[in-house]
C-alpha cells in the first residue's frame, strides 16, 4: 500500500502525464508549465481550496485563476480528477474543434473555469477584481456569526505574467487596497519561449512586490509539498496584505531531456520523450492518459470534502435567511441581477435644461439610480471630475471602508479594464469604469476579453471627438469609434443628448450578452425636445426616426452623438428650400442590427438610397448604412489643437456644410 506521501506524488505525476499526453495527442500546446507547477496546484486544490465540483457556482467557493493560461492542461487535469463535468474524453480532445478543453481556459465553456485567460497579465488583474467584489459583498451582507461570504481568490501566475505591464499596475492597486483575500502562487521556472528569462528579466520580483505592499514568501523547491503548504497557510493568516508565494519550479519536471529547457514551454515533448518521462515517473510507458485507482480514490475524497463544505454553508445560509430575511432577499435579488422595484421612475428628466454635456447627464443618471442597484459600483482612471462618475451619496472603497461604491483606479486604464472584468464575473456586481475615449486604446485587451466572455462591465468613455478641443491631436479620438464597433459582442452607444443618455443607461443596465461602451461628450449639447421630436426611448432599438419630413422624404440624414442636433437644424434649412428629409439618430449599430428586418426597413427604407451620414469620427464602416448612393461626413485624418467650435467648423461639422452636401447628394444621378 502506498504511503500518503507516495499517493500524493502519484497524484502529482498523474497530472504531469495527463498534460504531456494531451499535448502530444494534439501535437500542440504547453506541457512544461503543468509538469513543473503540478505540486503547488495539487496542494492548493486538495488542502486549501473550498469548492464543490457538483455545483461549480456555489456562491462561497474559492476562486481559482490560472493567469498562466497557456498551462491550461494543469487546470483541466485537476477539474477532471476532482470530479467536475469534464470527462477523460474531453481531456483527450484537447485543443480540438468544439472541445471543452481549448488551448487557453475559457469562461462559460469549461465547468470550473472562472475567467478566460490567455494574454498574460489579464488573469492576474482579473483576480484583483474578484477580490474587490468579495470585499464589497462581504462588507454589505455578512453579519456577526454569519460569514456567508468568506472565500479566497487564488491564482497561479508565471514569469511572463510578471513581465507584462498590466501586472505592475494591478499589483500596485491591490497592495494599496490591502486585499488580503488574494493569494498568488508564482511559478518561477526561469524559462520563457526564447530561453532563459535572464535574457530580458533579472529583477528581484519579491522585493518589487514588497514595495507594492504585498506579503511575499519564497519556496526554494517546487516539489516540497510541505513548504508549499506552509506558505499557503501563512498567506491565509495574513489578512491585511495580498500574498505572493514565489515557488522555484523546473519546467518540464519529470522529463529526462526537456527539464529546464525552453523546448518544454510551447511544444510537445515528442513521443519518445513522453515514454521516457512515464518510465522516469514510474508509469507504464506504453499506456496513455493513465489514472491509477489510488489517484482516483484520493481525489474522490477531495470531492466528498467539497460537497460537505457546501452542505455546511447551506445550513449557515438558511440560518442567515431566518435571522436577516430582508438582507438575504436583497442579496438574492442582487445575484439574480434584479434591481429594486420602480427604478425607472427615478430616471431624471431634462426638459427644463437647455444644454448639457452627455457626460454630465450621465453623472446625473448614475446618481439618480444608484440606490436602486446595490451592485452598481465603479470609478475612473483618475478622471472622476471629468467623466462625472462619482456617486455622491456613497463613500469611496478603501482599506478602511469596504462598503464604499466609488473606486479610484489611478492612472491605470489597462488594469482598470481587467479589474472591472473580475468584478463583473462576481454574480450581482455591475461594474463601470471611466476614462477618455482616446484611452480606450490602453484598455483593448480587457474590452476584447469581456466581449469573448459575454460579461457586462460598462465602459464609460467621455471626450468623444475633436469636441474635446484644445488638448489637441493626441487626445482627440478619430478611429476609436470604429475600432470599438469592430469587436464582436461589444455594444457601443453614443447618445445625442441628455434624454438619449438616460435611455443609454437603461439599455446598458438591461443588456445581456456582452459589455457596453457608452461614448459621451465633453462639450454641452442642446437637449432635444421630447414633445417636438420622437421620444429618446427609440435609442433602445439602436436607431430611430427622430424627425420625420413634412412630405415624402427625398433623403435621410443619419448621425450620432453631438452631430444629431446639427442634422435637425439642417433639416429645417433644407425644408425651407423645398427639400424634405428624415433625421435618423443612430446611437448604436449593434442594437439596430439586432432589430427585425421590418423595423430596419421602416427606419432605412431601401427605396431611399440618398443618405447623408454625419459623425465626428472616421467614415470607414458607415458605408453599409449610407449605401453606395450616399455621402459620409467624417474625419479621416487627425485633429488639431483649438477650441471645439473652431474645430467643428474646420472639419465640416456645420449646418451649412451638411446642407450643401445634402444638395450635392440630391443633384447626383
Amino acid at each position: 500500500m502506498l504511503s500518503d506521501q507516495n499517493i500524493e506524488e502519484h497524484c502529482i505525476n498523474t497530472i504531469r502525464l495527463l498534460a504531456a499526453d494531451a499535448v502530444q495527442k494534439a501535437n500542440s500546446g504547453h506541457p512544461g508549465m503543468p509538469m513543473g507547477a503540478a505540486p503547488m496546484a495539487h496542494v492548493l486544490w486538495t488542502r486549501y481550496m473550498n469548492y464543490n465540483p457538483e455545483n461549480p457556482d456555489w456562491p462561497n467557493r474559492d476562486r481559482f485563476v490560472l493567469s498562466a493560461g497557456h498551462g491550461c492542461m494543469l487546470q483541466y487535469s485537476l477539474l477532471h480528477l476532482t470530479g467536475y463535468d469534464l470527462s477523460l474524453d474531453d481531456i483527450k480532445n484537447f485543443r480540438q474543434l468544439h472541445s471543452k478543453t481549448p488551448g487557453h481556459p475559457e469562461y462559460g465553456l469549461t465547468p470550473g473555469v472562472e475567467v478566460t485567460t490567455g494574454p498574460l497579465g489579464q488573469g492576474f488583474a482579473n483576480a484583483i477584481g474578484m477580490a474587490i467584489a468579495q470585499k464589497y459583498l462581504k462588507a454589505h451582507y455578512n453579519r456577526p456569526e454569519f460569514p456567508i461570504i468568506d472565500y479566497h481568490i487564488y491564482a497561479i501566475c508565471s514569469d511572463g505574467d510578471m513581465m507584462e505591464g498590466i501586472t505592475s499596475e494591478a499589483a500596485s492597486i491591490a497592495g494599496h487596497l490591502e486585499l488580503g483575500n488574494l493569494i498568488y502562487l508564482y511559478d518561477d521556472n526561469h524559462i520563457s519561449i526564447e530561453g532563459s528569462t535572464d535574457l530580458a528579466f533579472n529583477e528581484d520580483v519579491g522585493k518589487r512586490f514588497e514595495a507594492y505592499n504585498w506579503h511575499v514568501q519564497i519556496v526554494e523547491n517546487g516539489n516540497d509539498l510541505e513548504a508549499i503548504s506552509n506558505a499557503i497557510r501563512n498567506a491565509k493568516v495574513e489578512i491585511q496584505r495580498p500574498s505572493l508565494i514565489k515557488v522555484r519550479t523546473q519546467i518540464g519536471y519529470g522529463s529526462p531531456n526537456k527539464i529546464d529547457k525552453a523546448d518544454a514551454h510551447g511544444s510537445p515533448l515528442g513521443e519518445d520523450e513522453v515514454k521516457k518521462t512515464k518510465t522516469n515517473l514510474g508509469f507504464d510507458p506504453d499506456k496513455y492518459f493513465q489514472i491509477p485507482k489510488s489517484v482516483k480514490d484520493f481525489y474522490e475524497k477531495v470531492k466528498e470534502e467539497g460537497i460537505r463544505k457546501e452542505k455546511e454553508w447551506n445550513v449557515l445560509y438558511k440560518n442567515y435567511q431566518k435571522a436577516f430575511p430582508e438582507l438575504s432577499k436583497e442579496l438574492e435579488q442582487l445575484r439574480d441581477g434584479k434591481p429594486k422595484p420602480d427604478w425607472h421612475k427615478a430616471l431624471p428628466d431634462f426638459k427644463d435644461i437647455e444644454k448639457i454635456a452627455t457626460r454630465k447627464a450621465s453623472g446625473k443618471v448614475l446618481n439618480a439610480i444608484a440606490s436602486y442597484f446595490p451592485g452598481l459600483i465603479g470609478g475612473s482612471a483618475d478622471l472622476a471630475p471629468s467623466t462625472d462618475t462619482q456617486l455622491k451619496a456613497f463613500n469611496d472603497f478603501s482599506p478602511e471602508d469596504r462598503s464604499g461604491r466609488n473606486f479610484h483606479f489611478g492612472v491605470r486604464e489597462h488594469s482598470m479594464g481587467a479589474i472591472l472584468n473580475g468584478m463583473a464575473l462576481t454574480n450581482g456586481i455591475i461594474p463601470y469604469g471611466a476614462t477618455f475615449l482616446i484611452f480606450s486604446e490602453y484598455m483593448r485587451p480587457p474590452i476584447r476579453l469581456a466581449a469573448i466572455m459575454k460579461i457586462k462591465p460598462i465602459f464609460i468613455f467621455t471626450h468623444d471627438s475633436i469636441g474635446l478641443g484644445e488638448d489637441g491631436t493626441t487626445h482627440q479620438p478619430v478611429e476609436q469609434l470604429l475600432s470599438l464597433r469592430s469587436i464582436p459582442n461589444l455594444t457601443l452607444i453614443r447618445p445625442a443628448d441628455a434624454n438619449e443618455t438616460v435611455a443609454a443607461w437603461q439599455a446598458a443596465l438591461e443588456h445581456t450578452g456582452g459589455p457596453v461602451a457608452m461614448v459621451l461628450t465633453r462639450q454641452d449639447l442642446p437637449v432635444i425636445s421630447q414633445s417636438k421630436y420622437a421620444k429618446a426611448s427609440g435609442l433602445l432599438k439602436g436607431a430611430y426616426t427622430l424627425s420625420e419630413a413634412a412630405q415624402k422624404p427625398q433623403l435621410i440624414l443619419i448621425g450620432t452623438g453631438s452631430e444629431v442636433h446639427l442634422l435637425l437644424e439642417a433639416q429645417t434649412v433644407l425644408s425651407k428650400d423645398g427639400i424634405d428629409a428624415n433625421v435618423v439618430s443612430m446611437p448604436s449599430w449593434e442594437l439596430f442590427d439586432k432589430q427585425p428586418e421590418t423595423y430596419k426597413e421602416k427606419i432605412l427604407p431601401k427605396t431611399i438610397r440618398k443618405r447623408l451620414v454625419v459623425e465626428a469620427g472616421t467614415s470607414l464602416g458607415w458605408q453599409k448604412y449610407a449605401t453606395d448612393d450616399g455621402i459620409i461626413i467624417g474625419i479621416d485624418t487627425f485633429g488639431s489643437s483649438a477650441p471645439a467650435d473652431a474645430l467643428f467648423k474646420e472639419y465640416g461639422f456645420t449646418v451649412e456644410n451638411i446642407v450643401n452636401k445634402a444638395k450635392e447628394l440630391l443633384s447626383r444621378k
